[in-house]
């Protein structure tokens, strides 16, 4: 196999040495970089083809899934993405004009505002859950070496290894 044909994480891997100018953790952290930047890229197209939102916008309704019904105020969600409030703000009336999210004031608190997925945002994560886990696994798949990608599954408990089938139930 030439140089060109290498495994994409075949040329992303550091090996250990006494004069590398990086340690481990940089190392470790620079491969995990890249393989989050695989994900988000795939992940880009499709969310933008099936969901019709973009990656940010993406984040913010997965984010959301996780939560009970009533949703989080805006400073929680803005904090938990690491997100500029004032751009948050955008996103979100984008979000909401869509129909995926409702905004609504906090009892008591005349500044505080709460965001909640919509019905209709539920039925269509749930629609395309399935597509868009397969986009993760695949791009998993294309940018780790199979070592990687088991390391990668025991940080990650719940996370499928992508060379396994996925289960039907």
């Amino acid at each position: 196999m030439s140089a060109s044909d290498a495994h994409p994480a075949h040329q992303l891997e550091c090996p250990a040495s006494a004069g590398s100018l990086l340690p481990a953790e940089l190392r470790a952290w620079m491969i995990l970089l890249a393989a989050t930047g695989a994900v988000e890229q795939r992940l880009r197209s499709v969310v933008k083809e099936t969901l019709d939102v973009s990656h940010d916008e993406f984040l913010i309704l997965c984010l959301l899934a996780e939560q009970p019904r009533t949703g989080l105020r805006m400073t929680q969600v803005a904090d938990l993405l690491g997100r500029p409030k004032t751009r948050l703000t955008y996103q979100i009336a984008c979000l909401q004009r869509a129909g995926l999210v409702t905004r609504t004031s906090v009892c008591g608190d005349k500044r505080g505002v709460q965001v909640a997925l919509t019905d209709k945002a539920r039925d269509l994560l749930n629609e395309t859950s399935a597509l868009l886990a397969g986009t993760v696994r695949q791009a998993l798949a294309d940018s780790m070496g199979p070592d990687q990608r088991a390391a990668m599954c025991a940080l990650v408990p719940d996370l499928p290894d992508p060379d396994e089938e996925p289960s039907d139930g």
